[in-house]
This record gives structure tokens, C-alpha cells and sequence, in this order.
């Protein structure tokens, strides 16, 4: 009975890698639980650099220990599995560190600090026109929701954005679950038409991935364009990038941007995406987000959701126990991927990692803020 049972497990395994290009599920089984390493294991669609990259000369070092009051910085970055670590001030990089094998030119894995910047091309694409408003009911772009659910007329790209669609979401850690699903899909399409109505929208806060690929919809539909092209015309170029990105897709067949997770960049764009954050949306005197945006994806309020903590896709107030101070914002991703955006200081701190590590890091960035606020 015993041999037999590892018989079966390893045909079900040897099965499962044979086909992780077709099915989701096998991708669950054979990969296993996420990690950073998976943008070498799902496809790619680049998304160049422009000509002009931003500059970021080095600034006057800043005192780490002094900011977080330890004696060995390097070590808290050892022990929490940290891979980079900036602090871009006044358009200066004050700290530069890498770990391991990361280095300036390594691409790292976003996780869901990529939905702040779907949330950025969402806004631009409502500045250009191709989305009407946040309000706009997503069924204007996808209308086949309504042939299984006339409540998805309800849901608009504000909901979306706010992670208040009333859409279902359960993570049970099993390769058929939603967060499995929304992960390994292999038609990242097909999974987002298959989302389901649970509640009304706009009452209850429920971090949700089917709202990040009903986004990547939308946008490719509204805009015509594939979403790695229009992040490449429309934000990555104009920031000032320095080197080629790539966006995970969900499989060659499908060619589906995974909109969840999926960007792969080097750790200074990362720097340079939360620079626009910082500068209301310019690069010195272009303005490359539309006016306002900054502070609307940003806010707490009426203007978001009912998450006084989320804005769209942006964390804006109390996160693992930090309160942020009014006006700061992150971006944050699984294993502890980090933008955190204080724009009165004009200051960026990047975070990437294999790990959470302690899970201080959104009081570090805080304490960090004060010491420069101090003058450190």
C-alpha cells in the first residue's frame, strides 16, 4: 500500500511538471508555493528602456544605524533576507546596498507592488480618454460579465481599484483555490471572466486578485494595446528608466500580462517609479502622470474605498502595525517588495527581498522619514 501510494504521488508530480504550460494546476503542484524566483519560471514580454535614462548620482551617505538606532545594519539586512536596499533623497541615491546574488543590473520580482503601477496606467488611460472615468462601469469594456451575472453591471474600475468589488476571493492553499487560480492560471483571461459576484460593491475591503485581471481587460480593451506596450509608451519610458523590465505572462499560448504580480525590473526603477510618486507625477519639468493623480491614488477617503488604509492600490495608513504618517505611501509585495513614497521629503525607499524577514519594515521606512525630516 505504501509503495504504492509513492508511485501514485510521483506519477502525479512527474505528471504535474510535464504540464505546467497547459494547466494552472499542475504549475501549483509542481512549483509549489510562490517565491521569488518564479520570474524565471513563467514567460516574459519585454518592456524597453527608453534612450534617456533618469539620473541618480549618489548623495551624502545616510547613517542607517543612526535612523534605525542599531549598532549593525548590515546585519538586520542579513537576517531579514533583504536582496536590495535604496534611499533615493532630493533625486539622490543616499544608500545603495545589494545582498547575495543581487546586484544594480538584477531584475527582481515586483509580487503585488506591481499594482501600483496597473493603478498608474489605469489613470493615464482615464486622462487619455480610453476610460471614461474610475467610474465607469467595467461592463462598458467587458460586457460578456453580464451574460452570467447582471450584478456586474454594479462594479466599477474605482471598485476595482480599491479592492471593494464584492468579487469572491478565498485563499485555501490548494491548487484549485482562487489565489491559486489568479497566480498559476495558464488563461488569465478565461480566470477573470470567471470571477464571482458574492456581495455588493463598494462596502467591503477584500485584497482580490480577479480585480487586478479584470483591470489588465479593461485596459487592453479600452486602449487596444497590449498592457507591456502601453507601460513601456506610457510610464516606463517617460520615467526615465534605466533598463529593460519584463511582465510575466501568464503562458506563450495566451500572452496574458499577469497583472497581479508579474513585473521584473532592476532595483533603480523601482526607485524611479516611486520618484514620480514623490514629484507629483514629473520628471523635472515634464509632467508625466496626469495632474491630481498622485494625490488621489494616494488619498484616504472618499475617493477610494472603504479601507481607510488602502487608497488605489496603495497602501496610505497602518500596515503590520506602522501607522504612515499622513501623505506617505507604499507599495508593497509578497516577500517583503517595497516602494515607500514620502513626497514632502521628495524621498524613496526600495526594499526587495527573498523574505518578510522581521516584519518591521514599514516602521523602518518611517523611522528612516524622521531622520531625514531631522536632518540626518
Amino acid at each position: 500500500m505504501a509503495l504504492a501510494l509513492v508511485v501514485a504521488l510521483a506519477t502525479t508530480y512527474a505528471g504535474a511538471w510535464a504540464t505546467t504550460d497547459r494547466y494552472g494546476a499542475s504549475r501549483a503542484i509542481a512549483w509549489l508555493e510562490a517565491d521569488t524566483g518564479d520570474l524565471h519560471r513563467f514567460p516574459a514580454r519585454v518592456v524597453p528602456a527608453g534612450d534617456t535614462p533618469r539620473a541618480l548620482p549618489p548623495g551624502p551617505a545616510l547613517d542607517l544605524a543612526e535612523a534605525w538606532g542599531v549598532d549593525d545594519p548590515s546585519a538586520v539586512l542579513a537576517a531579514t533576507s533583504t536582496a536590495a536596499l535604496l534611499v533615493v533623497h532630493d533625486g539622490r541615491l543616499r544608500v545603495e546596498t545589494y545582498l547575495g546574488d543581487t546586484g544594480p543590473d538584477t531584475q527582481r520580482t515586483s509580487f503585488s507592488s506591481v499594482k501600483s503601477v496597473v493603478s498608474t496606467l489605469v489613470g493615464l488611460a482615464v486622462a487619455d480618454g480610453a476610460i471614461t472615468s474610475l467610474d465607469q462601469p467595467v461592463t462598458d469594456h467587458v460586457p460578456e460579465l453580464l451574460e452570467r451575472d447582471p450584478r456586474f453591471a454594479r462594479i466599477t474600475v474605482r471598485h476595482l481599484l480599491t479592492m471593494s468589488s464584492g468579487l469572491r476571493y478565498e485563499e485555501r492553499g490548494t491548487p484549485f483555490s482562487d489565489d491559486a487560480r489568479t497566480y498559476y492560471g495558464t488563461d488569465l483571461r478565461a480566470v477573470a471572466l470567471d470571477a464571482q459576484v458574492t456581495g455588493p460593491p463598494g462596502e467591503r475591503f477584500l485584497y482580490n486578485n480577479y480585480n487586478l485581471l479584470l483591470e489588465g481587460l479593461v485596459l487592453e480593451r479600452a486602449t487596444g494595446q497590449r498592457v507591456s506596450d502601453l507601460l513601456a509608451e506610457r510610464l516606463w519610458q517617460p520615467m526615465g528608466a534605466e533598463a529593460d523590465a519584463g511582465l510575466s505572462l501568464d503562458s506563450t499560448r495566451s500572452g496574458f500580462e499577469k497583472m497581479e504580480s508579474g513585473l521584473n525590473a532592476v532595483p533603480r526603477d523601482y526607485a524611479r517609479f516611486g520618484l514620480l510618486f514623490a514629484a507629483d507625477g514629473r520628471v523635472g519639468d515634464r509632467q508625466v502622470l496626469p495632474e491630481g493623480w498622485v494625490a488621489r491614488a494616494m488619498s484616504r477617503g472618499a475617493d477610494t474605498g472603504p479601507n481607510p488604509a488602502y487608497g488605489l492600490h496603495w497602501w496610505t495608513g497602518t500596515f503590520d502595525g506602522a501607522p504612515l504618517p499622513d501623505g506617505h505611501a507604499m507599495a508593497v509585495g509578497n516577500f517583503g517588495q517595497y516602494v515607500y513614497v514620502a513626497p514632502e521629503l521628495d524621498l524613496v525607499v526600495v526594499r526587495l527581498g527573498d523574505a518578510y524577514g522581521d516584519g518591521a519594515w514599514p516602521e523602518r521606512f518611517v523611522r528612516l522619514a524622521e531622520h531625514v525630516a531631522a536632518g540626518g
